[in-house]
């Protein structure tokens, strides 16, 4: 495992209890989230971004607990990404039928384009982007089997998050590092 130290994340609304702890190592993942489909695409995502991952939640529709982890895992691999990250990563997946394309920008900006086969999952790829502050652009190449397509956009979002941690001990912007401090 990394040295780095756990990120910590939890989300508490009417709706949805979410705890995340990651950081970028080994990708070990312990997921429960009562969703066994979200469970394995998260479990995934640990394997493929190369991310050690805690994560519960419970909630009480499908939505609002996919949203919610998608927001809080977001959150937390914002906080743990290196400021001297390499920035960019880009992966193409083939999974069976399916050819899956993922090009992300760890850079601040967030911002998705994709259309995978199932809503609840376009939410999840849209929230995570908004909460992490990614920009990801996801092409579907090929695929019938929606299971499939979902999966390997999981597999080549990891990989190319993975490769844009990558910490290289410089700033990739001509702007340098940008900082945002809180006004009084």
């Amino acid at each position: 495992m990394s040295e780095q130290t756990m990120v910590v994340r939890e989300r508490r609304t009417t709706e949805t209890t979410v705890r995340v702890a990651l950081r970028f190592g080994g990708g070990s993942a312990d997921v429960e989230t009562t969703i066994p489909f979200l469970d394995h695409m998260m479990t995934v995502l640990a394997r493929y971004a190369g991310l050690d991952l805690v994560l519960r939640a419970q909630g009480d529709l499908r939505h609002h607990l996919i949203e919610d982890v998608a927001l809080t895992v977001g959150a937390a691999v914002a906080a743990a990404l290196p400021a001297t990250a390499a920035r960019f990563g880009e992966r193409t997946i083939p999974m069976d039928d399916a050819l899956v394309q993922a090009a992300l920008d760890a850079g601040g900006r967030p911002y998705y384009a994709g259309t995978l086969p199932s809503s609840l999952y376009q939410h999840w790829m849209r929230s995570f982007c908004d909460a992490a502050q990614v920009t990801l652009h996801l092409r579907v190449l090929r695929g019938t089997d929606r299971h499939h397509i979902i999966e390997a956009a999981f597999k080549a979002f990891g990989l190319a998050l993975r490769q844009a941690a990558v910490d290289h001990g410089a700033v990739f912007s001509t702007k340098g590092a940008v900082v945002l401090t809180e006004g009084t």
